[in-house]
């Protein structure tokens, strides 16, 4: 089950990260989100907001160099994957990402098409693109509770829309 794509103007970056955060609350801690968007497009910004619906306030940077960075919080796995400077998607089998994918886990994936072939699909795509002022994120589902998800998110949320 598939959902027309929905998508959300983030005006500011206190607005996109709020929106991460309750994106982060409403995947309760499991499945796949994989961002993608041009470089500076805010993909790292919303992971924080990710972050902080399980109580993260630190830092967040972009794993570019480790490829993932994981996060146990709330009694919750997070994990993040930047895959920029993947050479080849099977690099992923070498680095543990069978582990990192289990269903008990929540996989957020910058630039997935780099690991194109290999990794599981998404429950949600979520694309950022600068739309002065701010972001616009566009969301689409890809498996059947990534629709209910997003179908639960846009039920009520002001200045979202088809």
């Amino acid at each position: 089950m598939q959902m027309q794509p929905m998508q959300v103007q983030l005006p500011d970056e206190h607005t996109h990260v709020a929106f991460g955060e309750t994106l982060g609350r409403l995947l309760q801690g499991r499945g796949r989100l994989y961002l993608h968007g041009d470089l500076g497009a805010g993909k790292t910004t919303l992971t924080r907001g990710i972050l902080r619906a399980y109580g993260h306030r630190g830092a967040v940077k972009s794993p570019t160099y480790t490829l993932i960075e994981p996060y146990a919080l709330a009694g919750k796995r997070v994990y993040h994957l930047d895959l920029y400077r993947l050479g080849d998607p099977e690099e992923l089998e070498f680095i543990g990402g069978r582990d990192v994918f289990a269903d008990d886990a929540l996989c957020v994936v910058e630039w997935p098409s780099r690991g194109a072939g290999w990794l599981p699909p998404a429950d949600i795509n979520l694309t950022l693109e600068v739309a002065e002022p701010g972001r616009r994120a566009r969301l689409a589902s890809a498996t059947p509770r990534g629709a209910a998800l997003l179908a639960a998110l846009f039920e009520n949320a002001p200045g979202s829309g088809r």
